[in-house]
């Protein structure tokens, strides 16, 4: 189910059905996995078929104030009938007019229908369809002197009011629904083929504010915030001016619709057509949507076959063939009439040249009315096929496991505009890109006794890289990096496991090495005064770390646990990269990213848990405590090159400002867990009815000083060297939050 674009889980497609996702087998790590080859973290497989499901009836209500405020689910499987035939039936609505972040909201529906016909002992075959629309306002990364300024650490730039109202800037909208069909196949006692074919179509979209030939509306703009002044007395007055207005701190919608029905004008020689003129009021600003509409074809067979009374042999064959429509969408032009299918920023940087201004250059002068296309339209085609194989063995003394697998990835742009600033490579399909990627991996238990146990387990594989990472600027030509490489990973870890009947125990190490690596990312060149395209390669990775975790049974009814997480992830390598201009394609720069030692940011590099659970027949309650360190920010890697620290003496502090990485503040946090259940007989035998009924409190402490997600910003200051003038931005955590279920199953 991984989008092949990026390789990312889209778990939102499936969300809200969360009670015909218990069947499942997982593996953490490089363990054998009877459903492919599996990479290290986390591997899932699904078992959503009617005829797996239990026998049963669920209506559940939740209320949180979390992303929603409530959800309804009810689902119902009906076993098998003696003819054969299985249903299962979920539907679930979640919403929230207003979600926890301020200026966001939620508003998701989800369905499952899945029917199973045994067509005999030996032939199953499986119908399912899922599906999950969902809508949200988006929570924007902000900066500390807005957070400061509004009082609030959820401080959301995205939002502002409109006619006295609540909008968002950043809708984001997902509708792709799955089908899949299956068949499984028991050849005979010892072997089983099960083969899958699914479908994926619909679209991804977010909604962002445009503006064109007009000053930047964002409340969070540098320039507008009392840092920017050199005046203390006006930096002081914009302070108290930004404290006092809503519409200062945040979108001022009324004022955008304002400018624009002030903007009367009229474009000439419309698609090209001499003397055609358009009048009206042309946005200056206006709301635009970045759409991915995905078509995703799935093929799978897997057989399971028992080889000797110890083994297992498992094979599998893989096809995936994904076309993504990648394009702008026109969705509110906030009280204008029309809006020009114009680059503003060639605009800006070619303003004597008509045709570098065209988006299409077939259709020049284009006018653009709402839900109608504009900009960039391409497709991105990826092509996977795979082979795996893995024996597993369980013997009386030791377990032991070996896979391997080979894939063959193609993936190729083909653009749907001309565009006027890259004629010829804009338009068409673009070469082909071609990966022969393996990997092997093996693993070895030995069983002490029945209570004690030590696993070791290693893997070395190659892996595509994510297109997303090799065009330079998808959106407008089919440039891509120099060389493209597939990324090689090398990983293994190892560990002592204790299953006693009153103590269960883990204690492991690990290592993952990735090296090759590629990244692309755009932004505005403060040195070169225009956009530019970092194309990042030989991107080194290093993961080291232990992990223990404990559960010790004080009392039958009494649990204590105990978890502890110490890793260093790091980048390893210094980093090549070329710095291309965005609107001529022209190399500006080759260098070195000096980001050897540098951490991966976004993740607690060390976490320690206590926890402490009772559990009776018909309550259970837990409270756990959560200590998190060494995590860091994201890094911009510009701040890491020569020209960035150009004329600064080596060793000084405004040196060791600009290359130091941000480490983030240690945390506590303090969760509770609590629930009851009753059995009701209906005086049926074997039918009685359940009621269960849950609640979880997260950070009981209310600590709103969590910083979960966060990066320095791109852009970087050149002249001056001042790391403050484009400061980080961060998203806070949640401060106290709750969710709590009552549910009905018979």
């Amino acid at each position: 189910m991984d989008n092949l674009n990026n390789g990312n889980t889209p778990w939102g497609l499936w969300g809200g059905l969360n009670d015909v996702l218990r069947n499942r087998d997982q593996v953490l790590g490089l363990g054998a996995f009877d459903f492919s080859f599996g990479e290290p973290g986390l591997n899932l497989n699904f078992d959503v078929r009617a005829s797996k499901q239990r026998q049963q009836t669920l209506v559940s209500y939740a209320n949180s104030n979390r992303n929603y405020d409530h959800r309804f689910m009810v689902t119902h499987h009906s076993g098998v009938n003696k003819k054969g035939w299985a249903v299962s039936v979920s539907a679930s609505r979640r919403w929230a007019n207003k979600a926890y972040v301020p200026g966001t909201d939620f508003d998701a529906f989800s369905y499952f229908l899945s029917v199973d016909k045994y067509l005999s002992k030996k032939h199953l075959l499986s119908l399912t369809v899922i599906g999950a629309p969902t809508m949200n306002g988006r929570q924007g990364p902000a900066l500390q002197e807005m957070i400061q300024l509004s009082g609030d650490n959820l401080y959301n730039p995205y939002w502002g009011y409109q006619g006295g109202k609540v909008r968002n800037a950043s809708i984001a909208y997902v509708n792709q629904p799955i089908s899949i069909l299956s068949h499984e196949f028991k050849i005979n006692d010892a072997a089983v083929l099960t083969t899958g074919v699914s479908f994926t179509t619909g679209e991804r979209s977010t909604t962002a504010l445009e503006w064109n030939r007009a000053p930047d509306p964002r409340p969070d703009y540098y320039r507008n915030l009392p840092s920017f002044q050199t005046d203390p007395a006006q930096a002081a007055a914009i302070e108290q001016a930004i404290r006092n207005d809503v519409n200062l701190r945040q979108l001022n919608w009324d004022r955008l619709f304002e400018i624009n029905r002030m903007n009367a004008a009229t474009t000439n020689n419309v698609n090209g057509v001499n003397g055609f003129n358009y009048s009206g009021l042309r946005a200056k600003y206006f709301q635009g949507e970045n759409v991915q509409y995905t078509n995703r074809l799935a093929f799978n067979t897997v057989l399971n076959t028992r080889i000797s009374e110890e083994g297992v042999l498992s094979v599998g064959f893989t096809y995936q063939s994904q076309r993504t429509n990648y394009f702008k969408r026109l969705v509110d032009l906030l009280g204008a009439n029309y809006m020009v299918d114009w680059n503003q920023f060639a605009e800006r940087d070619f303003p004597n040249d008509p045709n570098a201004i065209q988006n299409d250059l077939r259709r020049p002068n284009r006018i653009v009315l709402l839900r109608e296309r504009y900009g960039y339209d391409y497709d991105m085609l990826v092509r996977k096929i795979g082979l795996w194989a893995q024996g597993k063995w369980n013997m009386e003394n030791f377990d032991a496991f070996f896979a391997v697998n080979v894939h063959n990835t193609q993936f190729w742009r083909s653009g749907n505009v001309r565009n006027g600033l890259f004629p010829f490579s804009s338009l068409g399909r673009s070469t082909l890109n071609n990966f022969l990627t393996y990997g092997a991996k093996a693993g070895l238990t030995i069983k002490l006794d029945g209570s004690n146990f030590i696993y070791l387990q290693g893997a070395a594989m190659t892996r595509p890289p994510d297109y997303e990472n090799v065009y330079l600027s998808p959106r407008s030509r089919d440039g891509q990096q120099t060389t493209a490489t597939s990324e090689f990973i090398f990983s293994f870890e190892g560990g002592y496991l204790l299953q006693a009947e009153r103590i269960k125990a883990r204690a492991s190490f690990y290592m993952t090495s990735i090296s090759r690596g590629m990244n692309v990312v755009s932004f505005f060149h403060d040195d070169y005064n225009t956009f530019v395209n970092y194309a990042l390669s030989e991107v080194g990775k290093l993961y080291l770390g232990t992990e223990l975790g404990a559960e010790m049974k004080i009392t039958e009814q009494l649990t204590a646990s105990l978890a502890a997480s110490f890793n260093r992830a790091t980048y390893n390598t210094d980093q090549f990269v070329q710095v291309t201009q965005d609107n001529d394609a022209s190399v500006l720069e080759r260098g070195v990213v000096r980001s050897k030692g540098l951490k991966i940011g976004t993740m607690p590099q060390e976490a320690y848990g206590l926890g402490l659970n009772y559990r009776s027949r018909a309550w259970f309650a837990g409270i756990n405590g959560n200590f998190f360190r060494s995590s860091w920010l994201d890094v911009n890697p510009v701040r890491r090159t020569d020209a960035a620290t150009n004329g600064v003496p080596a060793g000084t502090a405004l040196f060791n400002s600009i290359i130091d990485q941000t480490k983030l503040k240690d945390q506590l946090t303090v969760d509770a867990i609590m629930g009851y259940s009753w059995k009701v007989s209906t005086g049926k035998k074997n039918k009685p009815v359940i009621l269960n009924w849950s609640m979880g409190i997260n950070n009981l402490l209310n600590n709103t000083e969590i910083i979960v997600g966060g990066s320095e910003q791109l852009r970087f200051d050149f002249a001056g060297k001042n790391i403050n003038k484009f400061p980080p931005r961060y998203f806070y955590g949640y401060g106290i939050n709750y969710f709590t279920s009552i549910a009905v199953r018979f």
